[in-house]
This record gives C-alpha cells, structure tokens and sequence, in this order.
C-alpha cells in the first residue's frame, strides 16, 4: 500500500516534467528550427500551423487533465447511507457490505478513501479514480495526449532530420536510431541536446501508442455499457443501445467536450442528482 500510495504522488509529477519538458522543446527548439528567415514568413507558414496545432492539443490534453483531477470522486456514503465511521470502511474493503440504496458498480477506493459511482480504475498519473464523473474528460485528455506527443514525435524527427543530416525514408531507420546514437554519443560526435531529443522521441511514441491503446479499449467498454471494474467483478450490465451508452458519458453537448475542456455534461447520474 505504501508503494502504491508513493506512485500515486510521483506518477502525477512525472507527467507534469514531461509536459514541461515537451513545451520547452517545441517552442523554443523544435518550432524555431522551423524558420528559414523570420523576416520573410508568411503569416499561414507550416511553422505557425504547427505552433498553433501543437498549442491547441496541449491546452486540451492539459485542460482535461485538471478537470479529471477537479472532478474528483464523491463521497456517496452519506446519500447512500451507509454509516459512519471505520466500520463501513472495512465492510467495503472486505465487500461484505452491499447496501440495497446502493448505484450500481459503486467501490471504495483504498488510495482515494471514498466510494465511487460507476468505478472503472485508479489511474496513478492523475492520482484519482475515474469514475461517472471525470470518465469524459479522462478519455479526452488520453485522446489529446495521444495527439500530442504523435505531433511532437513527428517534429522531433524533422529537427534531427536535419540537425544528423539523416533520413528516415526507411522504416528500420528509426528502430537503429537509439543504439546508433549512443555509440556516437560516447564517442564524442553526438552533442547532449542532440541525444537527449533522440530519448524523448522514443518516450514520446510510447507515450502516445500507450494513451491511443486505452482510448480505443475504454471506448469498446463505454460501448458495451461496461466499466473495467465491472469486466474484472464479472458484473453483468443490461444490454442497451450503444448510442444510449455513448450519451450517458459524453452528453448531447459530445462536440463542445471534443473541441474544449468542459466539465461532464448530460450524464444520467448527474441528471438523478439534480432530481
């Protein structure tokens, strides 16, 4: 538990360095680089495209991600009566308590201390369960994630493009890339900055096939009505239409959570609740 409780705080910094690290690099490496002759720019120049683009998927990965935070789970003990005090904690831990006021899939998380709606998972790099709440914006920010480190990944290849004077034409270009360059940087022909990009490409295209593989599998699950927890419990749900199950996480306002960070909207639970 203590090592788990250590990687719920060092998981969420971890993640904050590297957006840190990847702005610093677009904007003031990768994005300049980009320029041929400041003076002589267009307006619409791929480079200012890119600023732009790069800009707008980090606002959106970033904005998510402190909504996934902010919208944290809520404390339903109290509207599902289930007492107080240490005794309902260890009758949820050991599962021995299943209250018929009880909403389905609802779970005590041992990190987070509070019983959640419609659990799917602790996810560590937010430090939060995900739940009825912040599941929308948590498949937005690993959507934009995604996005973003591809655009930074692709940006990265272009600047050691040209800095190596290398091609990546051939697909084996890239997977001899790392070991290449770390026989040059021992030798003394790869400069620091240099190497230290070739490392954040590889994080980078982790990162992003990492994030794209969740979002394509929570949404097969959000499809079916389904949550991880209740896949891994073997809890059978009702079968209803997907476009049902689409609404009841992503609202009618769908677009507007797509294009900016926006809290949950439209969800069923929250509907009962305003009730």
């Amino acid at each position: 538990m203590l090592v788990l409780r250590l990687l719920n705080v060092v998981a969420p910094a971890y993640f904050l360095c590297i957006s840190l690290v990847t702005f610093v690099l677009q904007i003031f490496l990768f994005i300049p680089s980009m320029f041929r002759d400041p003076s002589t720019t267009p307006l619409f120049s791929p480079a200012l495209l890119h600023g732009a683009l790069f800009l707008f998927l980090s606002a959106n990965a970033l904005g998510n991600y402190v909504l996934v935070i902010q919208s944290s789970p809520e404390d339903l003990g109290k509207g599902l009566n289930l007492g107080e005090g240490a005794e309902v904690v260890a009758d949820w831990l050991d599962g021995s308590r299943s209250p018929g006021s009880a909403l389905p899939s609802t779970h005590f998380c041992r990190l987070c201390a509070r019983v959640t709606q419609r659990h799917d998972h602790h996810c560590f790099f937010t430090g939060n369960c995900i739940g009825s709440r912040n599941m929308r914006n948590f498949i937005m920010f690993c959507l934009y994630t995604s996005l973003a480190c591809l655009d930074s990944l692709v940006a990265g290849m272009a600047y050691i493009s040209a800095a190596l004077s290398m091609s990546f034409a051939n697909p084996l270009a890239f997977l001899t890339l790392l070991p290449h360059s770390i026989s040059q940087f021992f030798s003394g022909a790869l400069l620091s900055s240099e190497m230290f990009v070739i490392l954040m490409l590889y994080l980078w295209l982790g990162i992003g096939l990492a994030c794209a593989g969740f979002c394509c599998h929570q949404m097969l699950l959000i499809l079916r009505g389904q949550t991880r927890y209740q896949v891994r419990k073997g809890i059978v749900v009702r079968a209803r239409p997907w476009r049902e199950n689409l609404q009841e996480v992503f609202g009618k306002r769908w677009l507007v959570g797509l294009l900016i960070p926006v809290l949950n909207v439209g969800s069923d639970y929250r509907r009962q609740k305003e009730k």
